[in-house]
């Protein structure tokens, strides 16, 4: 019998406090996911329970499904995807820049997020998804990776492409009016992006209904408008009181 995979996420790569950021775990368990070979097709995670910083965690396969453990709770589970994510027309870096001067970040409901938090600069991915003037529930953003990212041939790993991908859809929804947290997860990588190299990321609020919202997301090169990713995702909303 083959050992369960162990792991962690690192307390860096929060999205509120003490819990780790949606995209990103999504991202680090649609790898294990990978790895074990039970998915035929894209990863669709869903996030049962808010994945703890810095904690052990076990990665157990059940048939076509893969699921996180963290004692006797179930806190995620891996599944391949079904169903086709949209494709988001692409935008230039200066639509997106001109975008992203209207991010209102001011009163952030998590502004120690790895991804787009405002408490960040130095040590986060520090996107700012603000709103496209011509297209209605729609953000956009520059993202440069830092070559610190990167790995050894200078693309930036998949589990950080799926945190780029995870915020600026949150941002569709006014998560300082009503704060989401990301529920479930499907994202569809072509090509990892360059570290230094401007990417353009698009996100479209899709459908409310009640606490949940719908988004779709795309990263694109912003050099040549090469379409490297694309995500679609499910929000939960919550009360803050409740989120450590």
């Amino acid at each position: 019998m083959s050992a369960i995979p162990t792991f962690s996420i690192g307390p860096g790569f929060n999205g509120p406090p003490s819990s780790a950021n949606g995209g990103y775990a999504c991202g680090t368990l649609a790898g294990l996911a990978g790895a074990a070979g039970h998915l035929t097709g894209p990863a669709a995670v869903t996030l049962h329970l808010p994945v703890p910083l810095a904690t052990p965690l076990e990665y157990r396969v059940a048939g076509r499904r893969g699921h996180v453990w963290h004692g006797e709770d179930v806190v995620a589970s891996v599944s391949t995807a079904s169903g086709d994510i949209p494709v988001l027309a692409p935008m230039t870096v200066e639509e997106a820049e001109q975008a992203e001067a209207a991010f209102d970040g001011a009163a952030h409901p998590f502004p120690t997020c790895f991804v787009c938090g405002t408490e960040r600069p130095e040590t986060g991915l520090s996107l700012r998804p603000g709103p496209v003037e011509a297209r209605p529930s729609t953000v956009a953003c520059t993202w440069t990776p830092a070559p610190a990212l990167a790995g050894a041939d200078g693309r930036i790993p998949a589990e950080i492409v799926w945190s780029a991908l995870d915020c600026p859809g949150g941002w569709t929804a006014d998560p300082v009016r009503q704060p989401r947290l990301l529920g479930r997860m499907t994202a569809e990588i072509d090509a990892l992006p360059q570290a230094g190299r401007t990417c353009v990321v698009v996100a479209r609020l899709e459908r409310t209904e009640e606490r949940t919202a719908v988004n779709t997301t795309a990263l694109y090169d912003g050099c040549d408008g090469t379409l490297l990713a694309k995500a679609s995702a499910l929000w939960i909303a919550v009360d803050l009181d409740s989120v450590a």
